[in-house]
């Protein structure tokens, strides 16, 4: 039986499935997955911040036509993340489908853990490369360039990357889990210490955009986006429901006018679909909102102008 819930520990907080497949394609031709237009196929929910990583970075570099996409149902029920022909996501039209675990059950026959998106899968071998959204997104955008429209997109400057990896993780735990830490948390205190830590790097992160435009600088990189796509979650559906209720992004000056100028870069709007991130959470998380109801709110105008740009001669 495959479960689709929360991992919880015996001390009421929340534990995070460690990813089952974590195979790479690599651009030097080694190993099992060489780097082929039009072989690989993305499977991912709008809905998911993890994903939703994914799907902008395929954006940003280029790679609509080279990888395939196909977005699941925001509504995930007791069988899973399923393929429905529903506004903003569709049948499966690689394998036929109806549910997202028969990728997994391709791939292992005795897969017994939880069922996540995204899923990177081969279409030419019939099973699953990755459903690592970190490791996908560095595919993405350090080994398939030769398949790329936009190569010269830099997400992870070499210069850069010992930083970069030292801000993710830090971003990672206190914020984008954090979040879920705060959400899923069955016990007081397991609850604020999560909340806590999270304001308090959320604090730091307003302090540190009031300098520069982006995290590091005049262009944005992939913490950016690691950021960006829980951010952009936070007022319709964290602030309330996960009980993240210290502050609201658009309290934030620099916050909200960075999440406005990531927003508003081409193609990323297109990536974001509050319809379905605000019916997964609200109508999937029963154990959190039993009646099912989801907000109508907020009201958040993210094409408002940013004035950030003033921001890049001095980053």
């Amino acid at each position: 039986m495959i479960s689709q819930f929360p991992n919880e520990s015996h001390k009421g907080a929340f534990v995070r499935q460690d990813d089952a497949f974590r195979h790479w394609i690599r651009a030097d031709g080694s190993g099992e997955y060489p780097v082929e237009a039009g072989r690989y196929h993305l499977y991912v929910s709008l809905a998911c911040p993890w994903a939703s990583r994914t799907v902008i970075v395929r954006r940003l570099k280029g790679l609509d036509s080279a990888i395939g996409m196909t977005v699941v149902d925001p509504i995930r029920d007791e069988q899973g993340w399923a393929f429905r022909e529903v506004p903003g996501a569709s049948h499966d039209p690689v394998n036929g489908w109806a549910y997202l675990s028969e990728a997994y059950f391709a791939t292992d026959p005795g897969y017994t853990g939880r069922v996540t998106v995204p899923v990177l899968w081969d279409t030419y071998m019939k099973r699953i490369v990755s459903n690592s959204d970190d490791d996908i997104m560095r595919m993405l955008e350090t080994e398939l360039d030769a398949v790329a429209e936009h190569p010269e997109v830099d997400l992870y400057p070499q210069a850069l990357r010992s930083e970069i990896d030292a801000l993710n993780a830090r971003i990672y735990d206190s914020v984008n889990n954090g979040v879920y830490r705060a959400g899923f948390a069955t016990r007081q205190r397991v609850y604020e210490a999560a909340a806590s830590e999270l304001f308090a790097m959320l604090d730091e992160l307003e302090e540190r955009l009031a300098q520069t435009r982006y995290l590091f600088g005049a262009k944005p990189v992939e913490t950016d986006w690691r950021l960006f796509v829980t951010l952009v979650r936070f007022d319709a559906v964290y602030y309330g429901h996960f009980k993240c209720n210290v502050r609201r992004i658009i309290d934030y000056e620099n916050l909200f006018g960075y999440l406005r100028d990531l927003y508003q870069t081409d193609g990323i709007a297109e990536t974001v679909n509050f319809d379905h991130i605000k019916r997964h959470y609200y109508m999937t998380h029963d154990h959190i909102n039993p009646t099912r109801i989801v907000p109508i709110g907020p009201l958040q105008d993210l094409m408002a102008p940013h004035d950030r740009a003033k921001l890049s001669a001095a980053s």
